[in-house]
Formats: C-alpha cells, sequence, structure tokens
C-alpha cells in the first residue's frame, strides 16, 4: 500500500481525500501549454488507478475545458461517488459585465449552475470561491454557500486566495449563524513561497480549515526544469515561466537570485536521499503544519507518476531543517515578534508548549493486511 491509499479527513470536516489531488488546470491546451485529450485521460486514469479521489478544477480553467473533460473522464468509469470534486467561482469571462465576475450571490449561482453542467453532475462535493474581490461583505459569501449547501448543490464549502483575516471572520459566522464551515483553504505554498506560515498555518489548526496547497512546484522551478544561467538570466526550459517570462505577472517572477538558491539546496538533499527534486519538494511540503491535501499536476503522465511516489519515503530532520533554513521567509511585523528572542521574555525565560507532544495523535484505521 502506497501513501496514495492512505485517506484523511479534510480540515475539521468528515470528508475523506487523498494525500495528494489532481490539478486539471492542465487539461486543455487553450493557453497555450498543457494537455490533450487523450493525455488528460490517460492523466486522470493514472491518479484514480493509483488510490486518487481528490481532483481539482475551476469554472474558467481553459475556457471550461478543464471542467468539461473531467466530467467526462468521471462519468465514463462511472467514478461519481468515489471521487470528491472541487471547483471555484470568481473569475469573468464576459468582458463589459462586471456580475459576470466576483464572489458576490449574482456570480456564484450562476457559476456554480455552469460548473455543474460542465461536469455532468448535480452536486459538488467542494466548492471555492477562488480569488477575494475585494468588495463582496463575507457574510454574503457564507450565506450564498450555506444556501447551495441546503439546496444539494454542494457538500463542502472552500476558499482560495484569500486574506486570513477574511477566512477567519467567514469561519466565525459560520460558528454564530449555523452556516456550513469552511473545510478547505487553498493557497500558493512551496519552497519558494512560505509567507503562508506566518498566518494561515494557525488559521487552518485552530479554526479547522484544512490547507490545500497550489503550485507545490513553484511553476516548476523545484524540478530543476529552470537554471540560472552564467549572466544572471534563467536558462528557460518549457513551461509556464517561460511563456511569462518576457513580462511575468504578480506569482510569476519566480526566477530570482534567491529562489535559486533554494533550487540549488533542494538539488543537495535530493542527491543524498537518491529521488528526484520534485519528490523532495513535495515530501516537505506534505510535512507542514495545516496541509491535508497538495494538488499536483503535470502535462505528461511520467510527471505524475513521480509525483505520486512523493510520500512513499520520510525525509530525516537533518534534511528538512536545511530545506526549512534555506528557504526561510522573511519575517515582517507584527511576525518578528513572534520569533524566541521576544517570547521567551513573555514566558519568563522557560520552556512552555502550547501541549503535551502526544495530545494530537490522530486516530488511525490500518487495511486489512493483504492474503
Amino acid at each position: 500500500m502506497t501513501m496514495m491509499q492512505t485517506y484523511t479527513t479534510l480540515g475539521r470536516s468528515g470528508l475523506r481525500v487523498s494525500p495528494i489531488a489532481l490539478g486539471t488546470m492542465t487539461f486543455g491546451t487553450e493557453w497555450g501549454w498543457g494537455a490533450d485529450q487523450t493525455t488528460a485521460q490517460r492523466l486522470f486514469d493514472l491518479y484514480v488507478d493509483a488510490g486518487g479521489n481528490f481532483v481539482d478544477t475551476a469554472d474558467l480553467y481553459t475556457a471550461g475545458t478543464s471542467e468539461a473533460w473531467l466530467g467526462q473522464f468521471i462519468a465514463a468509469r462511472g467514478l461519481r461517488d468515489r471521487m470528491v470534486v472541487a471547483t471555484k467561482y470568481s473569475y469573468n469571462s464576459e468582458t463589459g459585465n462586471p456580475n459576470a465576475g466576483g464572489n458576490h450571490r449574482k456570480n456564484l449561482m450562476r457559476a456554480l449552475d455552469g460548473s455543474l453542467k460542465r461536469l455532468k453532475t448535480d452536486y459538488i462535493d467542494l466548492y471555492y470561491l477562488h480569488t477575494w474581490d475585494r468588495m463582496t461583505p463575507v457574510d454574503e459569501v457564507m450565506r450564498a454557500m450555506d444556501d447551495a449547501v441546503r439546496a444539494g448543490k454542494i457538500r463542502y464549502v472552500g476558499l482560495s486566495d484569500t486574506p486570513a483575516w477574511f477566512a477567519g471572520r467567514a469561519q466565525t459566522l459560520a460558528d454564530w449563524r449555523g452556516f456550513e464551515p469552511v473545510a478547505a483553504m487553498q493557497i500558493e505554498y512551496s519552497l519558494i513561497e512560505r509567507n503562508a506560515e506566518h498566518e494561515f498555518s494557525d488559521l487552518a489548526t485552530e479554526l479547522g480549515m484544512g490547507l490545500i496547497p497550489w503550485s507545490p512546484l513553484a511553476m516548476g522551478l523545484l524540478s530543476g526544469k529552470y537554471r540560472p544561467a552564467r549572466d544572471g538570466r534563467a536558462a528557460f526550459g518549457e513551461g509556464r515561466l517561460q511563456t511569462v517570462s518576457a513580462n511575468p505577472g504578480p506569482g510569476f517572477d519566480k526566477l530570482t537570485e534567491r529562489n535559486f538558491g533554494i533550487v540549488a539546496e533542494l538539488e543537495a538533499v535530493a542527491d543524498a536521499v537518491g529521488r528526484p527534486m520534485a519528490q523532495v519538494a513535495l515530501n516537505w511540503l506534505a510535512s507542514k503544519r495545516g496541509v491535508s491535501s497538495i494538488i499536483v499536476g503535470a502535462t505528461k503522465p511520467e510527471q505524475l507518476q513521480q509525483s505520486l511516489a512523493s510520500l512513499d519515503f520520510t525525509l530525516e530532520p537533518a534534511l528538512l531543517a536545511r530545506l526549512d533554513a534555506v528557504s526561510a521567509p522573511a519575517a515582517a511585523f507584527p511576525y518578528y515578534m513572534f520569533a524566541p528572542e521576544h517570547q521567551t521574555r513573555i514566558h519568563g525565560q522557560v520552556r512552555v508548549a502550547s501541549k503535551p507532544q502526544a495530545y494530537h495523535r490522530p486516530v488511525v484505521v490500518p487495511a486489512p493486511a493483504a492474503d
């Protein structure tokens, strides 16, 4: 049995999901990269046959192709009850119509009905607000989500790419008003991007939201695909970072001196354990507090096969510490106030722990021994 066949509950919910989720933003070539339908089918079959049950998409991924193909693949194999299908809403495909995007009730209901049609299903297992629009009141979002749950159109509620305060307020409103709580928080999180640790790890463990990292390989950088050239620029391989290299938008400016230093240390650790760099990067991320499942995408079956084996080994604490040290995020205010140098002055210069080490031991139900 592999780690892919060990399921855990998502956040504070009872929903069982695989430790690696299949990201399907690569299903379709409308964005200039990705997989054609035959390859996407192979990726889906490979994931399911390995024991995976958690698939992630969004209404506008590859102009709707991602949802449509995913719906076809699930229906063709009769897997709807087995699969945990997650999709998202917020982005706008109708220029000139501000209500065809955003977090508000009108767009949520419009987008949800569209996703249901493309996915060929009458319910979504996990429905995310895709990105905060900075305008819609959080109580409107949570009430609209709860209405969709009560209507039977969605089962669980998720948030993606919002500030931690917004997610905390959403969960508090759910508690106070009896709305369906937030089960999952999707965020960018990797060795390259660790700012989530300032707020979201605590958010997850304190308020019951499972963290679902996206871009865990920093758009391919942590796979070793991109290397620094002698002139200080990047020696590109094929991929998204190459596509946008002339004018990288927010979040795509990964090819920096700092990040190539992280890649170099990752490569050294990978060589030490005899594993591919991508596997080590995913293994490191799976060890982080609050992480429930990691979204992994691919355009080739061999890439996905490698990722699915990333949890079948254990990194020694010393190696984890090396990766932690080289990738540590800057501690801006107020986070530097939480460093040991300040905190020990609060706690009387003695060792204090929030709980005994064994306090949070998980419940584990083993699979039957093979005959």
